[in-house]
C-alpha cells in the first residue's frame, strides 16, 4: 500500500515538474534558447533602425533572438541590461549614447554574466581610453570624413566658386569623437586641396538631427553675409540637411549650396528622389548591413562556439548621389523595389 502511494506521488510530481517546464518554454522560450540585446542610442533614427533589421536578419538566419531597446540615456542604458539579463539574453550588442558610461556598462554586463560588443560609437574608459576588453566594429571616421572634403573640394573646382565667396560650415557636435573625427577629416582634405583655413567656420550644433543642424547654420550664416556659396558636412545626412533647409531659408540658391552628408538615410534618399535638384549633392552610404548582421553574427557565435570576435573592425564608405544611389542601395540590402 505505501509502495502504491509513493509511486503514484512520484508520478504525480513528475507530471507537474513536465506541465510547468513546458508553460514556462511557451511563455518565454527554451531554456538553450540564444537570446542577444540590440541596444541603440536613437531608435528613431533610420540607420538604427536598419542596424535592428539586419540584426533580425541574422537571428533568423542563425536561429536566435534579437531583444531590440532604445536607450537615450545613461540610466536607460544599465536598466537595458538588467532588462534582458532577465530575459535571459546571454550578450549585447551597443550603441551607447555616451562613450563615457563604457565602465559602468562593462560593470553591469559582468554583474549579469553578459558578453559585450559595441557598435558605431567606441566605449572609453575613465581615462579616456577605448576599452580594449569589449570587441567593436566601427566606421573609418577620419576616413569617411575625408572622402566627403575631397567630394566638395570637386565640386568648389567644379562650380568654378572663388574661395573668397566660398565658406565650408563645418556642423560640429564635439561631444562625440567619431563627429571630431569626420568633421577633421573633412576640413583636413579641403585644406590638402588648397582650402583656405580662414573660410572654415565652426558651428557647432546641440542634437546630431535635423533641427540640430538647421540651428547651428542660421548663427553662422548670419555672422557671415559675406560668403555667397557654402559647403556643408557634419556628423550625418541630418546635420548637412538641416543647414541646407536653412541656407534656403535664408535665400540662397541651390546652385550655391553644395551639402555632403554621411549614412545614406532615409533623408538623403527622399533628397534625391525629387524632381527637383536641391543643395544636398551627394552622402557618404555607410551599410548599417555589416553593423548590424555581422554584431549579431560575431556575438552569436561568441556565445555558442566561445569563438571571440575581431578586438576591432573597421567598414568605410561610398559616394552617392541622384546618379548611383539605387545601384549602391540594392548592393548593401537598403532598397526595397
Amino acid at each position: 500500500m505505501k509502495k502504491s502511494l509513493i509511486l503514484a506521488l512520484l508520478i504525480i510530481v513528475t507530471l507537474t515538474g513536465a506541465i510547468f517546464a513546458a508553460g514556462q518554454q511557451e511563455a518565454g522560450g527554451s531554456a538553450d534558447e540564444v537570446k542577444i540585446g540590440f541596444l541603440v542610442k536613437m531608435p528613431e533614427e533610420p540607420w538604427f533602425q536598419n542596424e535592428w533589421m539586419f540584426a533580425q536578419a541574422a537571428g533568423a538566419d542563425y536561429g536566435f533572438k534579437v531583444l531590440e531597446i532604445g536607450t537615450q540615456d545613461g540610466e536607460k542604458v544599465l536598466a537595458a541590461i538588467d532588462n534582458i539579463a532577465a530575459q535571459g539574453a546571454q550578450g549585447f550588442v551597443i550603441c551607447t549614447p555616451d562613450v563615457k558610461l563604457g565602465s559602468a556598462i562593462v560593470a553591469k554586463a559582468e554583474a549579469n554574466k553578459l558578453k559585450v560588443f559595441s557598435v558605431d560609437d567606441r566605449l572609453v574608459g575613465a581615462d579616456g581610453s577605448p576599452i580594449e576588453s569589449v570587441p567593436h566594429m566601427g566606421i573609418s571616421a577620419y576616413e569617411i570624413g575625408k572622402q566627403v572634403g575631397y567630394t566638395m573640394a570637386e565640386q568648389m573646382e567644379a562650380r568654378g566658386w572663388k574661395q573668397e565667396e566660398t565658406g565650408f560650415m563645418r556642423i560640429s557636435f564635439n561631444e562625440l569623437p567619431t563627429a571630431v573625427d569626420r568633421t577633421t577629416g573633412m576640413t583636413d582634405a579641403l585644406l590638402e586641396k588648397g582650402f583656405d583655413e580662414a573660410y572654415v567656420f565652426e558651428s557647432p550644433e546641440k542634437t546630431t538631427d535635423t533641427e540640430g543642424g538647421f540651428n547651428a547654420a542660421n548663427i553662422t550664416i548670419t555672422k557671415n553675409p559675406q560668403i555667397k556659396h557654402w559647403l556643408v558636412g557634419g556628423l550625418n545626412d541630418e546635420a548637412a540637411l538641416g543647414a541646407i533647409r536653412a541656407m534656403e531659408g535664408n535665400g540662397f540658391a541651390v546652385e550655391d549650396i553644395c551639402g555632403v552628408g554621411i549614412g545614406g538615410s532615409g533623408t538623403a534618399v527622399s533628397e534625391f528622389q525629387k524632381e527637383e535638384v536641391t543643395g544636398f549633392y551627394a552622402t557618404a552610404l555607410i551599410s548599417p548591413k555589416r553593423h548590424g548582421y555581422e554584431t549579431s553574427e560575431y556575438l552569436y557565435k561568441w556565445i555558442t562556439e566561445g569563438v571571440e570576435p575581431p578586438a576591432t573592425t573597421w567598414t568605410t564608405a561610398v559616394m552617392i548621389g541622384r546618379d548611383n544611389y539605387v545601384e549602391e542601395m540594392k548592393a548593401n540590402g537598403l532598397w526595397n523595389e
